[in-house]
This record gives C-alpha cells, structure tokens and sequence, in this order.
C-alpha cells in the first residue's frame, strides 16, 4: 500500500546520517592544517570540516564518481568505485606525497568512509594496477564477505593498514571515520588508511585459495613482502557515524509513527537471499504468533550481505535479498519491506536498492521471481514493477538497510 511505501522511505531518509563535526574537533595546530580523506562519504565529510573548521586548512580527498561536493579549500578528486582506475592511483599518489611532506607542527586530518579500499588504489612495488583491478573483481565476484576482501586490499596497497598514518609523522594524525563495516573496527573501515595494524600473508593466501582467486607467483612475493613491516602508531581516532546509529534512528521515527520495532543488530553478513529466509523465517513468527514483537511493527536491520554470482543478470545485494525475502514471504498480503544502501548506489547499478508490498498481485504473477533470482537480476525484477528505489548518491556510507513493515 502507498501509505506503507512512505512509512519505509521515511525510515531510510531518517536513518541517513548529517555528518556535522559539531564540537568534535581538534586544537589547532603551531603548523599547516592538512585534510586527506577517502570513501564514498569524503566529499560531504570535507565539506562539514570545512564549515566546522575556523582556520585554513588544505588537502585533496577522492571520492566515487559523481558523489563530489563544492569545497573552498580541500580539492575533491572522483575516481572508479568499485573497481579501481588510474585516477584513483593518482589521488592516492598526491596523498601520500601530502602526508609525507607534514611536519611535526603540522595537523593532518583523515576522512575515512566505505569506498575508500578502492578509491584510494596506489598498489605495492611490483603489483601493477591491472593485477589490483583482477583481483578486485574476482573479489566481487566471490562472495566474500567485507572484513576478508580488505584483509586482501591490505596487502596489496603502498597506503592502506596505517601506511597514511605512518607516512605522516612525526604531524599528528586525527581520523575521522564514517562507519560501514560490521562491528565499526576502524582498521577495516577504507582498510584502515590511518590505522596501522599487522599484517598476515598467509591469512591473505587463505582468503584467497577459499574463493579459488590465483595470483601470479610475482603478486605474491609483493604480498608476503608488504606485509612483512609493520610500526605502531598513536590513534586518536572519532567516529561520526555507524550503522547503529543509522538503525537507532530509524527505529526512533518509527515509534514516532506508532509502530512498534525490533532492532535485530548491525552485523548481519552472509549470502543475501540466505538471510533473507531467515528474517522471513522471523516475520512468519510475528504475524502467526506475535513473537518476538506484536504487529503493527517494523523489523529492522544492518550490516554487509554478499551474493555469488553465478547468473548474468544485474543486482546488487539489497535487491537481491529483497527478491529472495518477496518470494518468500509471497503468501502475506500484509508485509512490505525495503532494502537499500545508505550511499544510494546498490553494487554497481544506479539504484540504491528496492521495495516490495503485495499490493499488485497481478502484476508480479506476470514475472517469474525464481528465476529472475537464479539468474542474479533482482534489478531486472524490481525495474519491471517499478519498485526501485532511486536517491542518486546520498554523500555518506553507512552499510546497508533492511527495515520489514509488518500490519
């Protein structure tokens, strides 16, 4: 129904962080002001500094195409997201020449957000940026889960794992980071730019033999030599954003709007149309026997889902799980549900996800959803019934959303 489609987008627009600095800022530094950043969100997150920031500052942050911000003072670069390209290596080359040249009056400020493993793509000694672009999207590909594909990235980058951290020293190093990755560990948020941490080359070979992704003999000496050093340094790490506070305010509007919820946490992973059946599981138990929630309620999610690709079809995973949940839950008339990522763009598609309600049966008897879900086309799916859900780049990057409306 029309008034439940509201209710949901209303939940999404809500959960969407504003990313101000507030009073969340650090003293002013004897020296320069310098501002490097990386993710989705570092455009919209330069920006704020700036207005939050009373003195000069400088620096360049890189972003995905066509999620840039007006900036005064801190140049925005755009480059490829997921996979990396060259403009990303050049953003990443300027960068680290920026935090190198710091010195030890100097402040350097690090905005980190989802996004930044690829956009920040200046590869070890010895990998070439096609050797990256290979593995990245056998990665993809792979249905490996988030923590395990920046265990990788790690491996294969001159700057991330701390290595942007390192660089600038003796300055100090604030970083603030927006969350996307399950449990907020800020050394996978961006693979950890300005968060230096060690580094196994056999837990990488593991990962990568687990998916069946074979790397040149070459490829893997770099690794083993790239994760060879590691130095501690000081953190003086702020987080502005995580996906429980995404879910925290989400749930929030909804009993404003008389609803009653279940936060079911922010760490949900695994393959997209697998939890899909579980929480479809969860929603049968609160319509046949109000547990563990009475109805009306909203069911609400977060976390990192992944989908093997195994068709030809287009889709990222919140449509996907939203497909899977849809058929699954095909039988109820009185459950609708959205799906979507918080930086607006659903894997590589242009949405930036989808919903569903029953309210045109018709209409989906027409199309065959098992089979638009075994050919990986949930995009397809949803285009057709015209239940995509469009917001164009959202300037942050929180995780996924999942909320399920219950009457």
């Amino acid at each position: 129904m029309a008034d439940d489609i509201r209710i949901l987008r209303s939940l999404f627009e809500a959960a969407l962080p504003d990313g101000k600095f507030a009073a969340n800022l650090p003293n002013r530094p004897r020296g320069r002001t310098i501002v490097l950043g990386a993710g989705k969100a570092s455009a919209r997150m330069a920006q704020a500094f700036e207005a939050a920031w009373p003195h000069p500052c400088e620096g360049v942050v890189v972003t995905r195409y066509g999620h840039s911000a007006p900036t005064r003072r801190i140049k925005v670069v755009e480059a490829s997201h997921p996979v990396p390209d060259q403009a990303g290596v050049d953003a990443a080359e300027r960068i680290l020449e920026l935090a190198s040249g710091a010195g030890p009056g100097d402040l350097v400020v690090c905005l980190i957000s989802g996004g930044a493993s690829a956009l920040l793509s200046l590869p070890a000694s010895g990998i070439t940026l096609a050797d990256k672009q290979s593995i990245t999207k056998a990665l993809l590909k792979s249905g490996a889960p988030i923590h395990e594909m920046n265990k990788v990235r790690k491996s294969l980058f001159r700057i991330k794992g701390g290595r942007l951290a390192l660089a600038a020293a003796p300055a100090r190093v604030v970083t603030y980071v927006i969350s996307d990755v399950p449990g907020d560990d800020p050394a996978g948020i961006g693979s950890g730019p300005s968060i230096p941490e060690p580094q196994d080359a056999d837990e990488v070979f593991t990962i990568l033999d687990r998916y069946g992704i074979e790397i040149p003999a070459p490829v893997r000496d770099v690794i083993v030599e790239n994760c060879r050093h590691h130095q501690d340094a000081e953190r003086d790490l702020r987080i502005l954003a995580t996906p429980m506070m995404v879910l925290t305010a989400a749930e929030r509007k909804a009993r404003e709007l008389g609803l009653g919820t279940l936060v079911l946490g922010d760490v949900i992973e695994g393959e997209a149309r697998e939890v899909a059946k579980v929480l479809a599981g969860l929603a049968r138990s609160v319509i046949d026997h109000g547990v563990p929630v009475r109805k009306p309620c909203v069911l609400l999610s977060g976390g990192e889902t992944t989908v093997t690709v195994r068709g030809n079809g287009r889709g990222g995973r919140n449509a996907e799980f939203l497909l899977a949940l849809h058929l699954a839950l095909s039988d109820f008339s009185n459950v609708a549900a959205i799906a979507c990522d918080t930086d607006g763009i659903d894997g590589i598609e242009d949405n930036a996800g989808a919903w569903f309600d029953h309210g045109s049966p018709s209409t989906v008897a027409a199309l065959d959803a098992s089979a638009f879900l075994a050919n990986n086309d949930a995009y397809g799916y949803f285009s057709r019934l015209n239940q995509l859900v469009m917001t164009g780049p959202t300037l942050t990057n929180v995780n996924d959303f999942r909320a399920i409306l219950i009457r």
